[in-house]
């Protein structure tokens, strides 16, 4: 079965501990035959990206990890003309530095844009799971960047183990927007688009609270205005919608939304 990474964004409070500890562990330090050393600058084999989401005031952050997904049947090894990258028997993909030509290919083929290339040694590079503690015996038993996660978002462990986890989980988009290739890294709560909105009565220049807002369209769902008016439609597929406000006879529809980013429908006047 072999070893996986389990991610969950929604743990995660952007501390980028799990970014430190990668390059803490690999700036500077020849891990051969796993690896030579990461460059201190313009190189993050584990990343941490900020993704800010939406207008003021209806505004969502998240911080989403970007590594080397260690595929299957990984894009990077069938562009190696030399065989220097393999998988090994636990599933982690590995660039041989012994062997890399530094022809740049694997680079361009990953999906994940997850590879780099090091102009120094003129070589491609990437994260290893940390291959070189698993195999040296570390106590810990886990890669560094797991290691350093204070809000369990990062797990790492054995396949079987987390099956439950997995069967909830996705794969990260490619960069194509191609599907997927079967990854060892796998996310939960990936950020989706959002609709949101405050109702008020312009009678009263007062937010509307415990209004029924109705979301139809490529998903659907019910929501109920909070003390400040606000509404929010969350984990939404990208599509057309409408949504529907309702409240002691008095209705206000705005259709044709389109969820291609994230939508701040502003004050709505309910009357």
């Amino acid at each position: 079965m072999g070893k996986v990474f389990l991610i969950d964004i929604a743990k995660c409070n952007g501390c980028y501990s799990c970014q430190c500890a990668c390059k803490d562990e690999h700036v500077e330090n020849d891990w051969m035959p796993y690896n030579r050393l990461q460059p201190a600058y313009g190189q993050f084999w584990f990343k941490l990206q900020e993704i800010i989401r939406g207008t003021t005031p209806k505004i969502k952050a998240a911080y989403v990890p970007l590594m080397c997904m260690h595929c299957d049947d990984a894009p990077c090894m069938k562009s190696c003309p030399v065989d220097a990258i393999n998988k090994r028997p636990d599933g982690l993909v590995i660039i041989d530095p012994a062997k890399c030509n530094g022809c740049m290919l694997c680079v361009e083929a990953c999906p994940y844009g997850a590879i780099y290339y090091n102009n120094d040694l003129k070589l491609a590079q990437k994260c290893t799971g940390c291959a070189h503690l698993l195999d040296r015996g570390w106590p810990i038993k886990e890669p560094r960047c797991v290691d350093a996660c204070i809000t369990d978002m990062l797990r790492f462990g054995e396949e079987e183990d987390f099956s439950a986890d997995i069967a909830k989980s996705e794969a990260y988009p490619t960069l194509s927007g191609e599907p997927a290739p079967k990854v060892r890294v796998h996310y939960q709560n990936l950020p989706k688009r959002f609709i949101a909105g405050t109702v008020y009565d312009p009678g009263t220049e007062e937010v509307v609270i415990g209004a029924t807002c109705t979301l139809s369209g490529a998903d659907s769902g019910t929501a109920v205005t909070d003390e400040f008016g606000d509404f929010w439609f969350e984990g939404i597929a990208v599509g057309e919608y409408s949504v529907k406000i309702e409240k002691d006879g008095k209705t206000l529809t705005r259709d044709n939304i389109n969820t291609e980013k994230d939508v701040n429908l502003g004050n709505l006047a309910l009357s």
